[in-house]
């Protein structure tokens, strides 16, 4: 749940419409509980896609997170 609300914030940030698709569903990332209906699990595939002033720079930004995955390596280690 962790990840989803990092997108959220993320996601918020952005004048954008942005959104992730899985198996033809499609979530979107200013919507937690809309993330949350997705079920994608670490490793499954998904699609992002933005359409508005600063789509570019919000694909790039949420790129990088799901790259360094959320950072959630650095949480299960502290715990």
């Amino acid at each position: 749940m962790r990840p989803a609300d990092k997108l959220v914030r993320a996601a918020s940030g952005f004048q954008c419409q942005i959104e992730l698709e899985r198996g033809g569903q499609i979530a979107d990332c200013r919507s937690i509980l809309s993330l949350l209906t997705l079920g994608a699990t670490q490793g499954c595939e998904l699609l992002l896609r933005a359409q508005g002033p600063d789509a570019e720079k919000a694909i790039q930004a949420i790129s990088i997170m799901f790259d360094q995955q959320f950072d959630e390596a650095n949480v299960e280690s502290n715990t």
